[in-house]
């Protein structure tokens, strides 16, 4: 069964810390491009941050140099580690997979940044 499986979210303060996981299964994971989108309510989803199956990375303009995407084939699993947390940051996240001819969603996890 093909699923992606996001966990970390959770309630932190402005300039706080969270690393999302997200675990892929059912899937040949190094061939997928993955990515990381949020919602915020009201707004469209966004891209956050992605990475190749060749590790290229790229980032919204908003989190560079806050967010760190990685991944490990290994393990199946893509981490988007969140720093300086800002109160805008609070939206679901979403983990994305994409290859030629997929292109998976997981559930979503609520990162809320509140003091």
């Amino acid at each position: 069964q093909v699923r992606l499986v996001e966990s970390g979210g959770g309630l932190v303060q402005p300039g706080g810390s969270l690393r999302l996981s997200c675990a892929a299964s059912g899937i040949i994971f190094r061939f997928f491009d993955m990515g990381w989108y949020r919602q915020a309510p009201g707004k469209e989803r966004e891209l956050v941050a992605s990475i190749t199956s060749t590790n290229r990375t790229n980032y919204v303009g908003s989190v560079k140099g806050r967010f760190t995407i990685s991944r490990d084939n290994a393990k199946n699993t893509v981490y988007l580690q969140m720093n300086s947390l800002k109160p805008e940051d609070t939206a679901a996240y979403y983990c994305n997979a994409k290859s030629t001819w997929s292109d998976l969603w997981g559930q979503g996890t609520q990162v809320t940044v509140s003091s």
